[in-house]
Formats: structure tokens, sequence, C-alpha cells
């Protein structure tokens, strides 16, 4: 399997040349087009319980799309929101993704929802996250640019900027400071990391976009 990613950091897409008998996986409605007699079926990833799962509290689709073509061709895949793609190559390990950001995967690549705490619930970002493990390619998408930030001791962000991160970094979710403070200085909940890893962050938010449009939208 050959893939290119283009167009980050405004509007990126993913492009993969499959082999004969070669096939990749991606998240429900990403296809932007195709080669003439690429097949695709639809499939529950993982089983029904965690496809469940990750429907209900991971913001992933239900199932996913699994495309094959008989002597080889390409298929391009587009996230629903304006912004990055990325990739990662993973060789037995485990990467962290939150809720919306898996974009597509090939074989070997398994899908868990995990939970992420009661405090996750008010984080604005969802109670759980998705636990990729396995051998093979994954990619993940954002809202606007990534950056990659190497983290040794620790990092504070708010919820809403976080992509992925490695498993080696541990969390909390809390406040900024005092209950004052996180009510009333407009930052809410914020993950702190600690130990030494990578995190990828997104420099936009779905939030912070409603939020501005909200006086728009005002008849």
């Amino acid at each position: 399997m050959k893939f290119e990613i283009e167009g980050n950091p405004d509007y990126g897409q993913l492009t993969v040349d499959l082999a004969a008998g070669e096939t990749i996986a991606a998240e429900g409605g990403a296809m932007a087009w195709m080669s003439d007699g690429m097949q695709m079926n639809s499939r529950l990833l993982g089983g029904l319980g965690r496809a469940l799962i990750r429907k209900c509290f991971g913001g992933e689709s239900l199932f996913v799309g699994e495309y094959e073509h008989p002597a080889g061709g390409r298929v391009v895949f587009s996230p629903s929101s304006p912004g990055s793609v990325c990739h990662r190559a993973l060789q037995g390990d485990t990467f962290i993704l939150t809720a919306g950001s898996f974009l597509a995967c090939s074989p070997g690549i398994d899908l868990k929802t995990r939970f992420g705490g009661l405090k996750a619930l008010f984080s604005g970002e969802g109670a759980f996250v998705l636990e990729c493990r396995g051998t093979g390619d994954l990619f993940f998408n954002a809202y606007g640019a990534v950056c990659e930030r190497q983290v040794d001791g620790s990092l504070t962000v708010d919820t809403g900027h976080v992509v992925a991160w490695e498993p080696s970094l541990s969390y909390t979710i809390g406040g900024m400071g005092s209950l004052k403070s996180t009510l009333f200085s407009g930052e809410g909940l914020v993950m702190k990391f600690t130990g030494t890893g990578t995190i990828w962050l997104q420099t936009r938010t779905m939030g912070g976009l409603a939020g501005w449009l909200t006086p728009f939208c005002r008849g």
C-alpha cells in the first residue's frame, strides 16, 4: 500500500494506492473518490460491542468502509471538517486518539474505546478516547493545523485542542486554578499531561467556531 497526504494544513486529504488484494478501512462517509472497480464493504470494526461503544461514546461511525480493488486502484479520503490529516506507523505499540479524530487504518490495527474518567464527561470532548494498537498505518485528522509537542515533565492543554498522544503520557482533567477562575476565565477544563512523550495539538476547535458563530445566528 502506498499513500500520500495533500492539502495540509487547511484542507488535508489522504490518497491511498492499493495493490491487488490489499485493503484499507476508513471512517464512514470519508470517501471522496475512487477508481472504477473499487469494492467497498461496510463492516463493524472490532465487532458489534466495540463498534456500538465507539458510536455512542467515541464520536466515530458505527460502521467503517473497507475498500479493496481486485486489480489495484486508488481511493481518496477527506475528513468532514477542514484541517490536517496525519499519519502514524504502529509497530505493535499503542496510540491514543480523541473522539472524532480517526480517519482510516490498514489491517492489523485494533481500535478499542477507553473510558477517560468522570471528569471527562464535562470536558466538552467526550468521556471516551480511542486506543489504537497493532501493526500498520493509522491516519487521523484534526480541525486546523497540527502541532507536535514533546513533553518532558508536564504540559497543560485546553481539552478542545488535544488530538492524540502517546500512552507514555498520563493525564488528569481539572479546572484553571480556583472554581472562580474555571467558571469565568472562559477556558473551562484543561488536561494536565505528565511524563515523557509526544502530544498532537490542533490550532482550532469546533467549540470555539460554534461560539464565534452564535451571535450571527440569532434572529
